[in-house]
């Protein structure tokens, strides 16, 4: 219930580069189609650094008026997850797998993050100088959530549409679990 998808950040709060390393030790540990281990990652605590990946992502498609976290809010770290396409041509749900895996234990840490799949791949590609072999899959924003995330029942008119109150708390609906199981 702790792992949510939180986009604002105590941007003070630093988050070390032996923090992300331990972090995409549990995505290598979790599996992979056919055992390929395709996936390779950048990880970013750096400030300066952060700041050429942050422009090139997108931050929540239903908040039409909000552009994004602003400065202050924004993530500490970022983990980007690419494919080695000298491996595989395709990735399947290895890339899911593994962030699952990683936000899952930011979670145990403390932290929380977005996984962000709306992201400016070639642009993001040219500000980091990514080697053309390299895919872009996700991107994981990390760090100290500075909000509140309510899960909410799906109202009567069956939006799925996540929403923030006057107080800038985030609401998801969630179908209920009976509407789910099928069989």
């Amino acid at each position: 219930m702790r792992n949510r998808s939180y986009r604002r950040f105590e941007q003070e709060v630093d988050i070390s580069i032996a923090t992300l390393k331990e972090l995409v030790d549990l995505a290598r540990l979790s599996p992979s189609g056919m055992n390929l281990q395709p996936l390779r990652y950048i990880l970013s605590c750096d400030p300066a650094k952060n700041s050429l990946i942050f422009p090139h992502l997108g931050w929540a498609g239903y908040l039409k008026d909000w552009p994004g976290p602003r400065e202050g809010e924004r993530p500490s770290a970022y983990i980007i997850i690419l494919g080695d396409t000298e491996i595989s041509r395709s990735f399947g749900c290895d890339h899911g797998i593994a962030a699952q895996s990683i936000m899952l234990g930011a979670t145990e840490r403390g932290l929380g993050g977005c996984m962000i799949g709306s992201a400016n791949k070639e642009g993001l590609g040219k500000a980091l100088e990514i080697p053309s072999r390299y895919e872009g899959l996700l991107v994981l924003a990390l760090g100290r959530p500075k909000e509140t995330v309510v899960i909410e029942e799906l109202g009567r008119d069956g939006s799925i549409r996540y929403w923030r109150d006057a107080e800038g708390v985030h609401h998801v609906p969630k179908r209920r679990l009976d509407d789910l199981i099928i069989g």
